[in-house]
């Protein structure tokens, strides 16, 4: 079992599932379908803190250079809001995680937005913090011109 799981971790997959629709648990390789039902857990709160970070980013771009605005970043927003909401949607527990991640995933977008602005990380922390609710109701309209 170990031997399929460490060279076609797919054909792997596939052999489990068919044990678990079998309902057969003689033949679950339950080590490593331990490891990766966990790691399916980090995964999601993973993707929840990279969206925020994204989304973060975005909208302190938006709010600190008012003259850049693009539609580009504007569909990013609308999009990244829509992919957290379907994804707390298919997950809502993750709700708990986000209190974890919040905070560092704020900081890390503070950083990215002072290298994509060219603006001193000082002045992007001079921006006002929005919570998670305004972060996902936030609106944005189309730049002008």
């Amino acid at each position: 079992m170990n031997k399929l799981y460490d060279h076609d971790f797919f054909a792997w997959t596939q052999d489990q599932a068919d044990a678990l629709k079998r309902r057969s648990a003689n033949e679950l390789d339950w080590e490593n379908l331990l490891e990766e039902v966990e790691d399916l857990g980090r995964s999601e709160r993973r993707e929840l803190r990279s969206r925020l970070i994204v989304l973060l980013t975005h909208i302190l771009k938006w709010e600190l250079q008012p003259e850049m605005r693009s539609r580009s970043w504007m569909a990013t927003i609308r999009i990244q809001q829509r992919e957290l909401q379907d994804l707390l949607g298919e997950s809502p527990s993750l709700k708990t995680a986000l209190d974890r991640v919040w905070s560092k995933a704020y900081e890390d977008a503070e950083e990215v937005a002072a290298i994509e602005t060219a603006m001193p990380i000082d002045d992007v922390r001079k921006a006002p913090r929005l919570t998670f609710e305004a972060v996902l109701a936030y609106r944005v309209d189309p730049p002008s011109g």
